[in-house]
């Protein structure tokens, strides 16, 4: 399955809506979304990775360079990562948890939540 993203926005933040996989052919698509709005002077982003199923070095990658880019430019970076989507849970959680690096995002189990600067991040 190819990889989706739809970009929404929701007050001062920029939403990603992404679904499929995030694998070596389809990561490009994410990395230069995220770089459209980010030219667009966007600073808050959320990626909702809720119906993202599958998830490779590659997507990850992305995910920790979109991280470096928007704390280069001091903007805000907020993933979504419920723990029911994606079918049996969220595959990217457990790829980031697996992977030592759920810790350096701030992650939520909404878009809602995501977009509350009143709203605490979830505990890995």
């Amino acid at each position: 399955m190819a990889l989706k993203v739809a970009v929404g926005e929701q007050g001062d933040w920029v939403v990603l809506r992404v679904s499929g996989e995030m694998d070596l052919l389809a990561s490009p698509v994410l990395r230069q979304r995220v770089h459209d709005a980010v030219a667009e002077g966007r600073r808050s982003l959320v990626l909702d990775l809720s119906d993202v199923f599958f998830c490779d070095s590659s997507g990850v990658g992305v995910l920790i360079t979109t991280r470096r880019l928007m704390r280069s430019c001091r903007g805000r970076l907020r993933l979504i990562l419920p723990a029911q989507g994606a079918v049996d849970g969220s595959h990217v959680n457990r790829v980031l948890a697996a992977l030592g690096v759920r810790r350096l995002f701030e992650v939520y189990p909404d878009a809602a939540s995501a977009v509350d600067d009143g709203a605490a991040p979830l505990t890995a």
